[in-house]
């Protein structure tokens, strides 16, 4: 397992990242702006990957004080200077060190492997078998030992033989004994679902269970729910695809967030819109337009990376 402190360089550019994307939220952004933030993020892999994780904040403004909540996000805000000095209030006055481990995922400076928002990533090992990783995710590897931890986010198994594979995670161990297993771990829940072969599940605290092909689970920190099925044909994430079944607007929504930098509002009215398809998940800003095609809403852009969702005006 690696353990590696984030370096001078890498707490450096988070807090330049972190400044920048206040920059980039405060409402007032001039091309001068994105222009000098473009040769910000080339000037180094350490600035492109700080960007790419303090994007990845999404709502944690949620946590700050409302007045200055409602400044940087909903409502309009008094002045530009006013909003960032706010908010680079909070990003400068920590120590660097502090900031890192408050406000970025510290688990993803750590892991053996993280992805960023709407990365996926597929990694081959020793023995064959395939590991797919999604968005926002982080993961020690072991493969010598035949065993992983999932730090956060969600993973794919598929075992290349029948020599068993170990997941951990803080809400139980699995043990796949073949075929293929995808585990989503985040918010207190891990969700196990088994798509070919058997897993032996333990969750923490509670009784053991065995999950077969077309089965899956939930674990939390109060108990084991029940046993589901589902179809393990759907494609998914690993296909690169986000399915939606007459799923409420705000569900698929907020699962669609997961891939996009930035921020992503919707006025509450929307919440019940139903949606059917299949969308691709490496333009999800492109699912954004289909949306306001299929559905009676319209997207609002105030930054590149900032959407805002609302019902579409109607003409007379």
């Amino acid at each position: 397992m690696l353990s590696l402190e984030p370096s001078d360089e890498a707490r450096q550019a988070a807090r330049s990242a972190a400044r920048w994307w206040v920059c980039m939220e405060s409402g007032a952004v001039t091309e001068q702006d994105l222009a000098r933030l473009q040769r910000w993020r080339e000037a180094s892999e350490a600035h492109e990957s700080a960007w790419r994780r303090v994007s990845a904040l999404k709502g944690r403004f949620q946590s700050l004080p409302p007045a200055v909540a409602m400044a940087s996000l909903d409502r309009p805000a008094p002045s530009r200077r006013t909003v960032m000095k706010s908010l680079l209030g909070l990003a400068v006055a920590m120590p660097a060190g502090l900031w890192v481990a408050r406000e970025l995922p510290t688990d993803a400076w750590r892991a053996d492997v993280a992805t960023d928002t709407g990365e996926r990533r597929r990694l081959t090992l020793a023995d064959g078998s395939v590991l797919q990783i999604n968005t926002a995710t982080a993961v020690d590897i072991d493969a010598g030992q035949r065993r992983l931890t999932l730090l956060r986010g969600e993973i794919g198994l598929r075992l290349a033989n029948a020599t068993p594979f170990a997941i951990h995670t803080a809400l139980g161990h699995v043990k796949l004994n073949s075929g293929e297993i995808n585990v989503r771990y985040g918010n207190g829940r891990c969700q196990l679902s088994v798509l070919a072969g058997s897993a032996h599940v333990r969750p923490t605290g509670f009784a053991p269970l065995t999950l077969l092909a077309g089965q899956q689970v939930r674990l939390t920190s109060t108990g084991t729910g029940p046993v589901e099925r589902f179809d393990p044909r759907q494609p998914g994430w690993r296909d690169g695809v986000l399915v939606a079944l007459n799923e409420p607007l705000g569900d698929f929504l907020r699962e669609l967030d997961r891939y996009r930098p930035g921020i992503l509002r919707w006025q509450p009215e929307l919440e019940d819109l139903r949606v059917t398809g299949s969308f691709r998940l490496d333009d999800p800003d492109q699912v954004l337009n289909l949306l306001a095609v299929s559905l009676p809403l319209q997207v609002q852009w105030r930054t590149r990376y900032w959407a805002t969702l609302v019902p579409r005006e109607k003409t007379t």
